[in-house]
């Protein structure tokens, strides 16, 4: 297996990020940050898009959950 090489900028899409920035980025709490973090390795790409469909899982469930109060 090949070891994984951090590019020095921070902004690289290769270096991985911090959880506080990170969660701030998508408005996730500091535990649904680390989790996603954890599960999708060092990816910024792969974190971002796990990231989205996260918070669209936590909509569709907020507004299913509306829905059946009314």
């Amino acid at each position: 297996m090949g070891r994984f090489r951090e590019n020095p900028d921070p902004e690289s899409n290769d270096h991985p990020y911090d959880q506080k920035h990170f969660a701030a980025k998508h408005g996730l709490t500091a535990k649904a940050a680390e989790v996603i973090l954890l599960a999708n390795g060092p990816s910024r790409v792969a974190c971002d898009a796990a990231a989205r469909a996260f918070v669209q899982a936590i909509g569709v469930r907020s507004d299913t959950s509306k829905q059946r109060r009314r």
